[in-house]
């Protein structure tokens, strides 16, 4: 016995128990953090695809076309008659003319360069011009430009390197409709994925979205776009 009543066995055994409950305390933290730290690195990251087309919605239509001549006054002087020509056509087929512009000629001078032998060209300018049509009637631009022969009859050189644009500008309009659609076929692939594995679908993880891409439906239909967004969704796994 030591003076203050106690033995060292008793002491040495209640150290022991002490000792035994914290390790015991501590297993379980550790086996506990293992476990959500297995949790939260299981899931599964999916993509959920939206498609549309849609017609275009706007035609810009550039008119472009050429005169040549020796007297740059006349070359201007044809270059505003066929400017007035082209705009009256287009008048006359039912385009107001707030949607018709006309772009400022660009005149060659070839007495300006520098040519060898017999290279230089028989008129000394070259006046290229364009008037533009910009109109959201994409399906009457369309059957007015099988019409253009008749610029061609009224004298007008048209550039072939011009061609029509065809845009669509309501994107803002199905954009929540198409990402609904997106993250619903996520979740579902998400859905099929845990099901195959034995699991079940947890919370969401993360979530990303795609960049829209507005593309031709194809090279001989520019007037119809294929509308497209991915969404990347990310869920934890748990389970059965």
């Amino acid at each position: 016995m030591n003076s203050n009543g106690g033995s060292p066995l008793g002491a040495a055994f209640i150290l022991g128990l002490l000792l035994a409950i914290g390790l015991i305390g501590s297993g379980a933290l550790i086996g506990r953090a293992l476990e959500q730290n297995r949790a939260a690195n299981r899931f599964v990251s999916v993509k959920g695809l939206a498609e549309r087309e849609v017609r275009a919605n706007l035609c810009i239509w550039p008119i472009g076309f050429n005169v040549t001549g020796n007297d740059l006054v006349e070359v201007q002087g044809s270059i505003a008659t066929l400017e007035k020509t082209i705009i009256e056509f287009l008048k006359a087929r039912g385009f107001d003319a707030s949607g018709i512009y006309r772009s400022p000629p660009q005149i060659t001078d070839y007495n300006a360069r520098e040519y060898y032998g017999n290279n230089r060209p028989p008129n000394r300018y070259m006046a290229e011009s364009t008037v533009t049509l910009r109109t959201p009637d994409v399906e009457k631009a369309r059957q007015v430009m099988q019409m253009s022969g008749d610029l061609v009859k009224a004298g007008v050189v048209l550039q072939d390197r011009y061609q029509p644009l065809y845009l669509y500008t309501d994107l803002n309009a199905i954009k929540p409709e198409m990402i609904a659609e997106a993250t619903r076929n996520a979740r579902q692939a998400a859905e099929r994925f845990a099901e195959d594995s034995g699991t079940r679908i947890g919370a969401l993880r993360n979530a990303t979205q795609g960049l829209f891409s507005i593309n031709d439906r194809d090279n001989y239909s520019p007037d119809y776009k294929q509308i497209r967004v991915v969404t990347t969704m990310e869920y934890f796994l748990a389970g059965e």
